[in-house]
């Protein structure tokens, strides 16, 4: 599928956009169409040096956008792709929606390691969304989205729950049940609190992350689900579906940013500084430059030489 990358192509003015959110869109700011032609894109990552990873599922592709503002074929063949994190050690993380696996790719010689191929020896209802701790444990969603390319077509596990992956790979639990279809999943950057959206249940909710990885304290931060979702350093909340809804730490509603697409899939903040939000919606990517930016640990990880400029 031919692919165009846009440089310019402006949609809404900076009222339009931020009439409700002025203290979170940089001044004069425009939503930006930098790419259209994809089929349906998902899942964007930002990695240590700013650069942004997203994916075209049903193209079975990964793509990259790099801060001199090329996108490119990063990886073909991607195991259907769906979400994507950067792990503590700059190894791309995807939720290979294919064989309903979990992935590690070396970003350099994009060398594939299976991190979860079945929970019990059953298999996944499809992996879809994932967060990495500071520990390097992985929490991820599993709902059931039937997919055309699967030779099965039921569940062999009942409930659409939340797992966490242990740091060192050996142990996979679950950690969040009672959902009616668990998909967008992030987390705070101090390693504390996790967010997860139960999209068909229409809610997004609260958890107390503990120092063994598990979840206490459920509470209903919104009455609003979502596809993908981030968050920025004053602790708002991104929810996606309609546009980007924007929740304040307290989870009360402060605005809408308006997409021009039916669905909005996935929202990351990217470039140099993690002040461009990315927006993943439909067929195409947009981006928006914010006053605020996203957040991440300190890896523990990684050299201090290599640690990004944008670390808390």
């Amino acid at each position: 599928m031919r692919i165009t990358t846009l440089l310019v192509a402006l949609w809404l003015p900076f009222f339009s956009i931020a009439q409700s959110l002025p203290k979170l869109i940089a001044k004069n700011a425009t939503l930006k169409q930098i790419a259209i032609g994809y089929s349906f894109t998902e899942g964007p990552a930002v990695d240590f040096d700013g650069n942004v990873y997203f994916t075209d599922q049903p193209n079975n592709q990964i793509l990259r956008w790099t801060t001199t503002g090329k996108i490119e074929v990063f990886m073909e063949n991607a195991g259907r792709a769906n979400g994507l994190y950067i792990d503590n050690e700059g190894n791309l993380l995807a939720c290979a929606d294919e064989k309903n696996q979990l992935w590690k790719i070396n970003p350099q010689n994009k060398k594939i390691e299976v991190l979860v191929k079945a929970f019990e020896d059953q298999l996944l209802n499809g992996p879809n969304d994932l967060w990495v701790d500071p520990k390097g444990g992985i929490y991820f969603t599993d709902p059931f989205y039937k997919r055309p390319y699967w030779k099965r077509s039921e569940k062999e596990i009942q409930e659409e729950n939340v797992y966490y992956l242990t740091p060192d790979y050996k142990t996979l639990k679950v950690v969040a049940t009672d959902f009616v279809r668990p998909n967008g999943i992030i987390g705070t950057a101090d390693g504390k609190r996790l967010y997860v959206a139960d999209i068909n249940g229409g809610k997004t909710y609260a958890f107390t992350i503990q120092t063994d990885g598990s979840l206490t304290d459920r509470t209903l931060f919104a009455e609003m689900g979502s596809d993908g979702m981030t968050l920025d350093n004053k602790g708002n909340l991104y929810l996606t579906g309609r546009g980007v809804t924007v929740f304040n730490k307290k989870g009360k509603k402060v605005g809408t940013i308006k997409i021009p697409q039916n669905w909005t899939a996935n929202v990351t903040f990217g470039g140099p500084n993690l002040k461009t939000l990315f927006i993943t919606a439909m067929q195409s990517v947009y981006t928006l430059e914010m006053k605020v930016r996203g957040t991440r640990w300190k890896s523990r990880k990684v050299k201090k030489s290599t640690k990004p400029p944008w670390e808390e």
